[in-house]
């Protein structure tokens, strides 16, 4: 019983974390009623109710496209349009060539702690994954099943 509740938990902490997969059908015998198709439905809707249900879905997209790239940092930024750019400070012609040792080896630590922090948020924003074992030194007691 306890291990089907702990499915049960684990399925709603995915479906939780993860709101852009939906909802899917999983029972043969789950139906539901459609309102809006039946004989007894309003034929049409005014304009200005279009035109309004037109924008609220068109803000429903834009904040689901924000909680997916809140809820996925690993994914990146993409650009959807042709016209957006940047400059690039280190490669043009005024740029200085070469950087001494010191500030390699500072970058290199900044890199390895950036490297850390990102392994950091990523299993912290998907709890799904759990945790592997990387030492073979590493132990834990569990206090749960212990005899």
């Amino acid at each position: 019983k306890i291990l089907a509740e702990a499915a049960t938990l684990k399925k709603l902490a995915v479906d939780y974390m993860h709101p852009e997969v939906g909802v899917r059908k999983v029972d043969g015998e789950m139906f539901g009623r459609n309102y809006f198709n039946r004989y007894s439905a309003p034929e049409t809707e005014e304009d200005e109710f279009a035109d309004e249900r037109a924008e609220i879905l068109a803000e429903a997209v834009a904040l689901k496209k924000s909680s997916v790239a809140y809820m996925h940092p690993e994914v990146g930024v993409c650009s959807e349009d042709a016209t957006l750019f940047g400059r690039n400070y280190f490669e043009r012609a005024s740029a200085p060539d070469v950087e001494s040792m010191e500030e390699a080896e500072e970058r290199a630590k900044i890199l390895a702690e950036a490297a850390t922090l990102k392994k950091l948020a990523v299993d912290y924003m998907h709890p799904e994954v759990g945790v592997r074992k990387v030492d073979g030194e590493m132990f834990g007691r569990n206090y749960f099943n212990r005899y």
